[in-house]
C-alpha cells in the first residue's frame, strides 16, 4: 500500500513487482476497491507491474465531501498527475463497470499513453438526454437514500439488484468477501460518486469511440445481456476492438471467475 497526495486529495495505490518493465493499471468499479484486484494480480507473472487504485471516495482513498472533486473530468486529471508521480509513460489499463467508464474517460483524452485498453462491463455513457435526465434523477435518489439510511441499508440493497443476481450462486466465502469490501465503503464517497461521475452525468463518449487507435478488448459476461449489446455497438466505433463474452457468469467477470480473467488480461495485454 502507498498514498500519494494528489490535486490536494490522498490517494491510495498497492503495487506489486515494481521493478518490473511492462506495467499494468487496474481500475475498480463503484463500491469496490484495490481489494477486488488480488486474486486476479496473482495469477499474473512477475514481470509486469501491477498498479491498482482506489479511485476518489472509494477504499482508502479521500472521500471528500463536495461534489466538485468527483467529476469525471477531475478524476481523470487525478490519475494522470498519479502517474507522472508513479513515471508512467505508457502503460496498460484495465476499469471494471464505473472505472471502465473511468478509464475509457482517460484513453479518450491520453491516449499516447495507453498500450492495450481493457474494459470489463464498461460503457461510453448514455447518448440520449432524457436517458441522461432520468438516470442521474436515479443516481441523484440513490445517493441520498446512501446518506440518510446508512452503509449497511444500502449494501443489503445493493448486492441484491438483478445486475449482480449471478453473484447469488457464488461461494458463501467469496460473497461474504464482496459484501465486506462493499460495507468498508463510506456513505459520503458513495454518495458523491453517483452525482459526480453517475452514468447519468458523465461526458457521454459514444462520439469519441473512434478516435481510439490502441487495441481494445472489451469483455462482457454471457449473463449480462445489457452489457453484452452494449459492447457489441461499442465493437462497432472502434478501429481495433476485441469483443470477448465469457460463458456463465453476469456483470463482475473477474470476481466470478478470477481465473479466466486473469488469463485474458496474460493473454491480451501481457
Amino acid at each position: 500500500m502507498a498514498r500519494f497526495t494528489v490535486k490536494g486529495q490522498d490517494v491510495n495505490i498497492e503495487q506489486w513487482n515494481e521493478q518490473a518493465t511492462q506495467t499494468i493499471v487496474f481500475l475498480h468499479g463503484f463500491t469496490g476497491s484495490t481489494n477486488t484486484w488480488k486474486k486476479i494480480v496473482s495469477q499474473l507473472p512477475s514481470n509486469i507491474r501491477c498498479i491498482a487504485v482506489d479511485l476518489i471516495g472509494h477504499g482508502k482513498t479521500a472521500a471528500p465531501a463536495t461534489v466538485e472533486f468527483y467529476s469525471m473530468d477531475f478524476q481523470v486529471e487525478l490519475l494522470h498527475e498519479l502517474f507522472h508521480h508513479l513515471q508512467l509513460d505508457t502503460f496498460s489499463l484495465v476499469g471494471y463497470s464505473m472505472g471502465g467508464r473511468v478509464a475509457l474517460s482517460y484513453a479518450v483524452r491520453y491516449p499516447a499513453a495507453i498500450e492495450h485498453l481493457l474494459l470489463e462491463s464498461a460503457s461510453p455513457g448514455l447518448k440520449d438526454d432524457q436517458e441522461r435526465s432520468i438516470r442521474k434523477q436515479a443516481d441523484d435518489t440513490l445517493a441520498e437514500k446512501i446518506v440518510a439510511n446508512g452503509i449497511e441499508s444500502f449494501v443489503t440493497k445493493w448486492e441484491n439488484i438483478p445486475l449482480f443476481a449471478s453473484q447469488k450462486s457464488l461461494p458463501a466465502v467469496v460473497q461474504q468477501e464482496i459484501r465486506t469490501e462493499r460495507m468498508q465503503q463510506s456513505e459520503i464517497g458513495l454518495a458523491n460518486s453517483l452525482r459526480g461521475m453517475g452514468t447519468g452525468v458523465m461526458p457521454e463518449l459514444w462520439g469519441k469511440l473512434n478516435t481510439l487507435t490502441m487495441p481494445v478488448t472489451l469483455v462482457t459476461g454471457q449473463r449480462d445481456g445489457k452489457f453484452i449489446q452494449l459492447n457489441i455497438e461499442m465493437q462497432e466505433h472502434i478501429k481495433k476492438a476485441n469483443h470477448l463474452i465469457i460463458p456463465a457468469v453476469g456483470h463482475a467477470i473477474h470476481v466470478e471467475n478470477p481465473t479466466k480473467f486473469a488469463t485474458i488480461v496474460k493473454e491480451t495485454i501481457s
